[in-house]
């Protein structure tokens, strides 16, 4: 059933790849996998494998593998992703040797991609449960570790249909888990190879913070005003918030990172707005001026936050929440959107104070209003942010230490 659900999705990745850019992307880059593969492995002799789902799960693995290049320069570094919006950002990322799409998840192909990767040891970010893949790495006695899992009772390995599921599990070698909820629950389960470890983002967000260097054109722009950036934003956040931004312009600067940046989206953001915006792509000193600037680039936003006041974290009216720590890293409180269930961090800080929902504008206004008028409430949720980050540092090395010394430092 599983091998036949695999192949009914390739089918359909095919059959809209005739109209879906994505979906080409991911056809295309997967054409000839086995030959590039086999060229761009030559010579490597102990070979660490990483998969990610996309560009989210990549920086939660990206700090285990910058420590392992750091302190096992010995081992080549192997990273696959699934998504064409994490390989075709990261494809030609430095901190590994080699970087692929993964293919679909068939005996046939794991066994060929195994075979010839040869990894001695294999982490799968968060969420990446591919049977075939596992299946064969366990055959081969290769080490198989979950880094910054997290696990949900509504998840199907609990459920009373999960049986082929958790057998997928039994094939982990342990489980590095973000909570203790995600412990408990597989240890109800029956599974003892689990620790907890905590989130490798926090990790990433702090060292970015550490290693952020000033962005002049943001920097001239913001004019040492307040400055409220929208991060990550979709369409719903950015109707909010462009309503908020049109009725009081000058109570802040804008900076608008939708998380698509093709043009049709800009032009939309563009539209929405009844004053002049500058894109970043096209900033230049007379255009300081301007209240609204929307970064038209990917890769800036993290370090753009050192500039921000408050933070609106997009996804929160569709699918979920983008990255919210790597704003509260900066001290800066986050808004967002309700759809944040999955997200420990956001139940976290919302607890905290550091953190705030809004469900529509006029709640979005209410939270906003009160960040510019209360002073002791903006530094309580700024300190709670730093903290919160600083206390829940530590992932990566737990993780490294385990996997080469058997040691987990408590």
């Amino acid at each position: 059933m599983y091998n036949t659900i695999i192949l009914i999705y390739t089918l359909l990745i095919r059959i809209a790849s005739l109209f879906n850019i994505k979906a080409r992307l991911w056809i295309k880059g997967r054409v000839g996998w086995e030959e590039k593969l086999a060229s761009g492995t030559e010579g490597m002799k102990r070979v660490i494998w990483f998969h990610c789902a996309s560009l989210g799960e990549f920086e939660q693995g990206r700090p285990v593998m910058e420590l392992i290049r750091e302190q096992r320069p010995e081992y080549s570094i192997v990273l696959s992703f699934f998504s064409p919006s994490g390989y075709e950002i990261r494809k030609n990322w430095n901190g590994a040797d080699y970087v692929c799409y993964l293919p679909a998840d068939t005996p046939g192909n794991a066994r060929k991609f195994v075979s010839l990767l040869r990894p001695e040891m294999a982490f799968m970010i968060k969420y990446e449960f591919w049977y075939n893949y596992i299946k064969e790495l366990s055959l081969r006695k290769v080490p198989v570790y979950l880094v910054s899992g997290i696990f949900r009772k509504d998840q199907h390995f609990f459920a009373w249909y999960g049986i082929f599921f958790r057998k997928m599990l039994r094939m982990y070698t342990e489980f590095f888990v973000q909570d203790s909820d995600s412990e408990s629950l597989l240890r109800s389960a029956g599974f003892s190879n689990v620790t907890l470890t905590g989130d490798t983002r926090f990790d990433r967000v702090r060292k970015i913070a550490l290693s952020s260097v000033p962005l002049p054109a943001i920097e001239e722009f913001t004019q040492g005003e307040k400055v409220l950036i929208a991060g990550s934003s979709w369409e719903k956040d950015e109707e909010i918030i462009t309503r908020y931004i049109n009725n009081y312009p000058g109570l802040m600067k804008w900076i608008i990172a939708p998380h698509e940046t093709d043009e049709g989206h800009i032009e939309r953001i563009q539209r929405l707005l009844n004053l002049s915006c500058v894109r970043l792509s096209q900033y230049s000193s007379d255009k300081a001026s301007a209240r609204v600037m929307i970064i038209d680039s990917v890769g800036l936003l993290s370090s753009a936050y050192r500039y921000a006041y408050l933070a609106v974290i997009g996804g929160g009216f569709g699918k979920g929440i983008h990255n919210i720590l790597e704003a509260a890293c900066w001290g800066v409180p986050v808004l967002f959107g309700p759809n944040h269930g999955k997200f420990r961090e956001a139940t976290d800080l919302l607890k905290l104070g550091a953190a705030f929902c809004f469900t529509d504008y006029e709640h979005f206004a209410d939270i906003t209003g009160k960040f510019l008028n209360d002073r002791t409430l903006y530094e309580h949720s700024s300190a709670a942010s730093v903290e919160y980050v600083m206390k829940n540092s530590g992932a990566t090395g737990k993780i490294t230490d385990f996997c080469f010394n058997k040691v987990i430092n408590n």
